[in-house]
């Protein structure tokens, strides 16, 4: 056998060059997507104003253990969700349906509302440094004619149920959480809100529709 003729062929180099490097990146971007970090963007106002319609986010994944394929189990974990938590979880009523919202308490812990203010075991819950309220008409816990919405201000003191969180916006007065829809199960968490490494503003023009000052912002 001639060395010629052990020469790779044009296709061999190709593949080692190109095809491998790029099958190994897109499998080692697959495994990060899965395990570690994941991105995300805020569609909607709710978390206003510590996070704008416009932020593209990475969210930790593994923090609260990482889920076991076709199970509710998670392994290597490093903590348990905790109050103040911002966390991206699957809605519970539209799993094809990613949320984002603070977490107010965690299983065991009491929670009420009273004329907007939120109690956890007792003890007045003050609002999170950006978080805001947009009304000043507070709706009464017994009154009937407003629906849904007696519950955004008020609501008798409950017991946050086992491997469940209690999640709310920051933008009190417009969001769709658990005040309306109740709980979220452990097993929808996808990851912990850590960092904004994009954001933009679509309403303003070309020029100045990019927040830098929000670049690499830690999310709290």
């Amino acid at each position: 056998m001639s060395i010629d003729n052990l020469q790779p062929t044009k296709f061999q180099r190709f593949r080692k060059e190109w095809i491998e490097p790029v099958v190994i990146a897109l499998i080692l971007a697959g495994l990060i997507r899965s395990f570690v970090i994941q991105p995300f963007k805020i569609p909607s106002g709710s978390m206003e104003d510590t996070l704008l319609v416009g932020d593209h986010l990475m969210a930790v994944k593994f923090l609260y253990g990482l889920k076991v394929p076709f199970t509710d189990k998670r392994i290597l974990k490093v903590r348990d969700p905790k109050q103040g938590d911002i966390i991206v979880f699957k809605f519970p009523e539209d799993l094809s349906k990613d949320f984002i919202k603070r977490c107010v308490a965690t299983d065991g812990q009491k929670v009420s509302i009273e004329d907007k203010v939120v109690y956890v075991d007792g003890v007045r819950m003050e609002l999170p440094e950006y978080a805001k309220f947009e009304d000043n008409h507070i709706y009464s816990d017994n009154s009937r004619m407003y629906g849904d919405l007696n519950r955004r201000d008020n609501l008798a003191e409950f017991v946050v149920p086992d491997n469940m969180l209690f999640m709310m916006g920051d933008n009190r007065d417009n969001s769709n959480d658990s005040r309306f829809w109740g709980f979220v199960p452990y097993e929808n968490i996808v990851g912990k809100a850590l960092i904004i490494y994009w954001s933009w503003d679509k309403t303003q023009p070309l020029y100045k529709c990019v927040r830098l000052s929000r670049f690499l912002d830690l999310i709290h």
